[in-house]
């Protein structure tokens, strides 16, 4: 169907001029913002080079060639870290889901699952990571039980998944909690189990607001997995400290520190677009 031409609105010349300052400082500000960036970046790098130990910090932590002959090994211990990231990834959400979910049951039979969640949230959200790296990772090969890992890789990333599964519990907790009730009720009322209200109407709903935050935790993590490195795991951090005892060099740290630095990058970039498409969602709503 062809519409009109004169059905078709058309913008007057005050709204257009509107626009177009609009744009214009836009444009204004973002020049701004590079500028003084740029300058400021000159500023700081002017200041660190005419500095008096410039020459022994350049020796010490930005050596090229320590770099270079660092970073195949730093790469290969890299490796590591990113198998322990996405196992726990994966295990840090079947955790956190199953204990928001637990943590949101009705009823006075499911007190004890309730209390039992928020014991293991409280704790665990408390308890610094790197103690309980250390607790978990030589504590349980002492007990000497029986069937029990005792690979510090996968007791490291146990600590992982009990940490960060307490955090993403209270995201989806936060999350499912955000949803009406009157959702529920009309689910409920439509003849659909407690299981299916869960799974079908309020679970959908709850990881479409929460994944920002989740997001946010996965950059955490990806720079947590290199805490396990203290029970001697050879990853990047192990490696990088393996190098530096052997040339004498902190140039290495600096390699491992920038692999993370690449690695997480693209998340914060997809969190800071996610974040800002739930901010314009939420806006166009409010407005309507």
């Amino acid at each position: 169907m062809t519409v009109p031409a004169h059905a078709v609105p058309v913008a007057s010349r005050r709204h257009q001029e509107r626009v177009a300052y609009r744009q214009r400082q836009a444009t204004r500000s973002k020049l701004l913002a590079g500028m003084s960036t740029v300058l400021f970046l000159v500023v700081v790098g002017i200041a660190t080079v005419l500095s008096p130990g410039w020459d022994r910090v350049r020796e010490g932590f930005l050596n090229v060639q320590v770099a270079r002959d660092s970073l195949p090994l730093v790469a290969e211990g890299f490796v590591l870290n990113l198998k322990v990231l996405a196992v726990s990834a994966v295990c840090i959400l079947v955790v956190g889901l199953a204990t928001a979910t637990i943590r949101t049951l009705r009823g006075p039979v499911f007190a004890p699952l309730r209390f039992l969640a928020a014991v293991y949230t409280d704790l665990f959200r408390g308890f610094p990571l790197i103690v309980l790296i250390l607790l978990i990772g030589f504590g349980i090969p002492g007990l000497r039980l029986q069937g029990v890992p005792t690979n510090v890789t996968v007791l490291g990333t146990f600590a992982l998944v009990l940490t960060y599964g307490a955090y993403v519990a209270e995201v989806f907790r936060a999350g499912i909690e955000s949803v009406h009730p009157s959702q529920r009720m009309a689910a409920r009322s439509l003849g659909l189990t407690y299981g299916q209200t869960m799974r079908r109407v309020v679970l959908p709903q709850a990881v479409r607001r929460v994944l920002p935050p989740l997001l946010n935790d996965l950059v955490a993590l990806q720079k947590d997995v290199g805490l396990i490195s203290i029970l001697g795991v050879v990853d990047a951090v192990r490696m990088a400290q393996i190098e530096s005892a052997r040339t004498f060099n902190y140039t290495p740290y600096l390699v491992a520190g920038l692999l993370f630095v690449l690695l997480a990058v693209p998340t914060v970039r997809l969190a800071d677009w996610v974040n800002a498409r739930a901010t314009r969602r939420q806006q166009a709503g409010d407005a309507w």
